[in-house]
């Protein structure tokens, strides 16, 4: 349902990066690639639910959450997180 995303000439665009999966399946990280990746975290259920304001979310379950979102460069050298605070 939701995931992270790929970020080119516009801010959503393939691949999908979806936040569960199986090791080894999906798409083949390659040189290139800059994606957005943005895991849910949630204590007991990965089912989500929208509020009647049509935009936030909650676990269905009302438990703790948490959202974050960081920004990564596939190079020939690894992966580089863009988003980290300067040092």
């Amino acid at each position: 349902q939701f995931g992270g995303h790929g970020i080119g000439s516009t801010m959503h665009q393939d691949p999908h990066v979806p936040n569960m999966g199986r090791p080894g399946r999906g798409f083949k990280l390659r040189p290139g690639l800059l994606l957005a990746l943005e895991p849910w975290i949630m204590q007991d259920t990965a089912e989500l639910v929208t509020d009647d304001d049509g935009w936030t979310l909650r676990s269905a379950t009302g438990c703790r959450t948490a959202h974050s979102e960081h920004t990564v460069a596939i190079t020939a050298d690894g992966a580089e997180i863009l988003t980290l605070p300067s040092r």
